[in-house]
């Protein structure tokens, strides 16, 4: 065993005691390096998602002596940036801050120097280690962090669980139920913190809330009725965490627990037990039908929306006239109509072709997308009649709506007008017909998807590749590969991603030239999903650790003193007609993310644009110049996740898989655990949540200010 082998195994055995960590001797990084150089060091080497930078080459041996003269002193050389070793700085804040960046390498050798860290004499370090070893996902930090979960900081306790959920291996199960059963014993569930405070992580419920998320990650219900029911198999607490993880398992066993949290007062709590009843099968439609009916006409729009939702997933029958009174109610209420026409095509009844008929003349292009649907999923026979006299709708999103209606019914029905609405004169439409015809398989639908991928636009691109993906004709690996390098002079990745992904669907054998080459792709999140594809070809690939460093878009901003070491809570007023939202940045949490918002916004990027996505209950998305929710601004930026939770009025960074962030971010209407540490956090509203609540799909923004301590709106 190694002089370094043995510190780092007594340093794991010390973690694993109860008494105080014993903190490791601080290693210096260099004498020159300052607080400042080494933030920006940890700025870049996560950005690059790399733990150090390349050792130098040795110096050449000094010149031998001269008689007579003084020898020649020889500098040392400055130290190599390195986040392994700014683990083990003098400072705590650079401990920390570092041990965040090693997880957001994803690199499994960073593990072991994080695990080393629980010996640390500082709880906020112990715990952002493991944090950090949840993000990079790997079981090899599995032993290390169940160890942690008897760690005398509820904080290290929490955010160990939390990271065991992170990497998802169910038999962590046990060992994070007995640690929040000790809490609850200890008396967790009496000093429930406030709805203002649950971002909050130094306590025991919180360690308990954490613990319970955990566990729903690892869909262990056994273990999680350990710990939140009692003997009676009711909840031991009201809390809204307790009801969203049951609610999130969606287990039949949940059902009485369900029924009571349903009743509580308040208002996430309810919401949560309403979306969880939704999922209890044939067996709970009586029982869980019955307490949903009466929330669907109450005072909170949030409970009424998952009550409705549920409703339609439980095909409760006795829901048909409040859902049509739903809709027909004056004052109407958008958002709820929108829920109850969608819901009436899974309920049906009485009326509720008729009602939807009408509701295909609604001034609001989501309803009516809403009602086309329904009438599908009700009486397909009947809607063949409604569609026979169909114009075509005034809105690009409900004619995207139709065609992927269609993909729902026998290919000659909608064949011919199918066919026609390839040459739709707005670009957003294709792609539905495009899926809708690979759905369907026709004899032409492969020529069909080879004819797109010389499209103009890249997302049509994308969606013929993904037809040939589900096709796969003879020819098809030639015209994707031909489709890929095409794309190669595209802003966006989504063409070029969506050709390897068909190609993938071939086999390694005809996959795997173009994906190494991809490798090397511009964008990082093409290598990022060429690597993906490559692992499931071939497990034991590489890849992973040949697309390294990631390029570096803006390098600049690796010494910017707002970056690496910001001086002022930057802040974002987004303008709407119903009023302006005020958004706190995250900018010690997620300054790269921070500064590509503030420069597109400084830049005008915002204005005007649509609010193209609003689910209600859940996000309000914005920030897609082209309005369907696959626009961007030209170029990727890194995931910077972080420990801040998707509470209600959380700003965070929309994404299709790892590190494709852009301008895309959402608003979170109500709390959404199941985000945390998915995706980047880089503010929070502070003022104007009001004015979130009414903003409608298709309202525009009319543009977003910014200040940081100069003038609103001002250029650096």
């Amino acid at each position: 065993m190694t002089r370094s082998t043995l510190v780092l195994a007594l340093a794991l055995m010390c973690s694993a005691c109860a008494s105080a960590p014993i903190a490791p001797p601080p290693t210096p990084t260099g004498p020159t390096a300052t607080f400042e150089e080494k933030m920006s060091w940890i700025v870049r080497l996560e950005d690059q998602r790399v733990l150090h930078d390349p050792e130098p080459p040795p110096p050449p041996p000094p010149p031998p002596p001269v008689k007579g003269k003084p020898p020649i002193v020889v500098a040392p050389p400055p130290p190599v940036p390195s986040l392994v070793r700014l683990l083990t700085d003098k400072e705590a804040r650079i401990r920390r801050r570092a041990a965040l960046a090693v997880g957001r390498t994803g690199l499994k050798d960073g593990v072991e120097p994080l695990a080393a860290l629980f010996a640390d004499e500082d709880p906020e370090v112990r715990q952002m280690a493991a944090f950090a070893i949840g993000l990079i996902g790997d079981v090899s930090g599995k032993d290390a962090l169940v160890r942690a979960l008897t760690d005398r900081s509820p904080l290290v306790k929490g955010t160990a669980a939390e990271a065991l959920g992170l990497i998802g291996d169910p038999s962590a199960g046990p060992e994070i139920a007995q640690m929040a059963t000790a809490m609850v014993v200890a008396g967790a569930f009496t000093n429930i913190p406030s709805d203002e405070l649950d971002a909050a992580r130094d306590s025991q419920a919180a360690a308990v809330r954490l613990a319970c998320y955990a566990l729903v990650r690892l869909k262990a219900y056994d273990a999680l009725a350990a710990v939140a029911l009692d003997p009676l198999g009711q909840p031991r607490t009201a809390w809204w965490p307790i009801a969203y993880a049951f609610q999130r398992m969606e287990d039949p066993r949940a059902l009485p627990a369900l029924l009571t949290l349903v009743r509580d007062s308040h208002p996430y709590t309810r919401a949560f037990a309403a979306k969880g009843l939704g999922a209890m099968g044939n067996a709970g439609v009586p029982l869980a039908g019955a307490a949903l009916l009466p929330l669907v006409e109450g005072a909170d729009k949030g409970v009424a929306v998952e009550a409705i939702r549920s409703l339609a997933r439980l095909h409760d029958r006795r829901a048909t006239a409040t859902l049509i009174k739903v809709i027909g109610a004056r004052p109407a209420d958008p958002t709820l109509r929108l829920e109850a026409a969608t819901a009436l095509g899974a309920v049906g009844g009485e009326r509720a072709f008729d009602t939807l008929i009408d509701l295909l003349g609604d001034p609001a292009p989501a309803i009516r997308a809403a009602a086309l649907r329904s009438l599908s999923a009700l009486d397909p026979e009947s809607f063949v009649t409604v569609l026979s006299g169909l114009d075509d709708d005034p809105h690009w999103s409900v004619r995207a709506a139709l065609a992927s209606v269609l993909g729902s019914m026998p290919a000659e029905i909608g064949s011919g007008r199918l066919r026609r609405m390839l040459s739709d004169p707005d670009a957003r439409v294709i792609p539905a017909v495009l899926e809708t015809l690979a759905k369907q398989a026709t004899p032409d639908a492969p020529a069909i998807m080879i004819e797109h991928l010389a499209a103009e636009d890249p997302v049509v691109r994308a969606a013929a590749a993904n037809g040939l993906r589900t096709l796969k004709p003879a020819n098809g690996v030639t015209a994707l590969t031909d489709a890929y390098h095409r794309g190669e002079g595209d802003p966006t990745y989504v063409a070029r991603a969506a050709a390897l992904s068909a190609i993938a669907a071939y086999g390694a054998q005809a996959a795997t030239p173009i994906l190494t080459a991809a490798l090397a792709d511009k964008d990082w999140a093409v290598r990022v999903r060429a690597v993906a594809l490559l692992k499931e070809l071939d497990p034991a690939t590489d890849a992973a650790a040949r697309i390294r460093p990631a390029p570096s878009r803006l390098p600049e901003l690796y010494t910017t003193p707002h970056i690496i070491n910001p001086q002022v809570s930057t802040q974002a007023f987004i303008d709407t007609a119903h009023g302006t939202i005020q958004i706190e940045l995250a900018v010690l949490d997620a300054p790269e993310t921070v500064e590509t918002f503030v420069r597109l916004a400084r830049d005008g990027f915002f204005d005007k644009n649509v609010i193209h996505r609003v689910v209600p209950d859940f996000v309000v998305q914005a920030g897609d110049p082209r309005g369907d929710g696959e626009g961007g601004p030209g170029f990727t930026i890194r995931d910077e996740l972080n420990e801040r939770p998707y509470l209600r009025g959380t700003v965070g960074m929309a994404l299709d898989w790892a590190d494709t962030g852009g301008s895309q971010f959402f608003i979170t209407l109500s709390p959404q655990p199941h985000l945390d540490a998915r995706y980047t956090v880089f503010g929070r509203v502070v003022a104007g949540m009001d004015v979130v609540d009414q903003i409608q799909q298709w309202d525009e923004i009319v543009g977003v200010r910014i200040w940081d301590g100069t003038a609103a709106g001002a250029a650096r």
